[in-house]
């Protein structure tokens, strides 16, 4: 299961554009097993709080695992 920070994401609905395809984004969460100490939007020190971990959990669900 994806872990880190999860505590800190917003139950904000995700935009169902994210969710179709895996991104370069989703891949990298999937590849860090939602440890987002290591990921780039992390380190970016955006404004918003990340739903990617989320959103892999649902491309998951989706599509099934990448492909990687």
């Amino acid at each position: 299961m994806l872990n880190s920070l999860a505590a800190e994401q917003t139950t904000n609905p995700i935009s169902d554009s994210i969710t179709r395809n895996w991104t370069e984004q989703a891949l990298e969460c999937y590849r860090l097993n939602g440890n987002c100490r290591e990921c780039s939007i992390t380190k970016g020190h955006y404004s918003f709080v990340c739903q990617m971990p989320k959103v892999v959990e649902i491309l998951k669900t989706i599509n099934g695992e990448p492909e990687i």
